[in-house]
């Protein structure tokens, strides 16, 4: 089933790797499913985004956020447990993508409720699947949630934060 006539699907990828930059951005434009992908280094680089601060003033709120554990900064797991603190933030769903094998990072991501953790293929033809799959199954079988306020979001999350402090 491809898809047509639809809104792209705004995909958060996190990733301080440029190869698994490349590796997914040529893995989702193969997809069926249509995407618009916005790339944050690190986990710091991500929030802002999803706050909409500074440079990413105009972001899209992402329909899903892809990201890896080890990165400066900010790490995955940092990342992973803001975003799932936030109210307005926490119900984007967070795939973790990793090439850690760990236990340890398995149960801590879903301590932090991760929506999944999916270890890194090494090869290009199974890296591939990993995508299609999550393409069927994210977009195709399962209902995401709206934004809740729409572009008002950055603002009553600005307002929260302050709330909370």
């Amino acid at each position: 089933m491809e898809q047509t006539n639809y809104t792209p699907i705004e995909i958060l990828l996190v990733e301080d790797n440029e190869d698994d930059i490349i590796l997914t951005t040529q893995a989702l434009k193969k997809g069926k499913i249509k995407n618009n992908l916005h790339v944050a280094q690190d986990g710091v680089e991500a929030l802002a985004f999803l706050r909409r601060e500074g440079k990413f003033a105009a972001a899209v709120r992402p329909d899903m956020i892809l990201s890896d554990l080890n990165m400066p900064r900010m790490n995955g797991h940092e990342l992973l447990e803001k975003i799932k603190t936030d109210p307005l933030l926490a119900p984007i769903p967070v795939i973790i993508l990793t090439t850690s094998r760990a236990e340890e990072d398995v149960v801590k991501t879903y301590a932090h409720h991760s929506n999944c953790f999916i270890p890194k293929p090494v090869s290009m033809e199974d890296f591939e699947k990993v995508i299609r799959t999550v393409e069927d199954f994210w977009f195709m079988i399962v209902r995401l949630p709206q934004e809740p306020s729409g572009r008002d979001a950055p603002e009553a999350a600005g307002r929260l934060r302050k709330e909370k402090q």
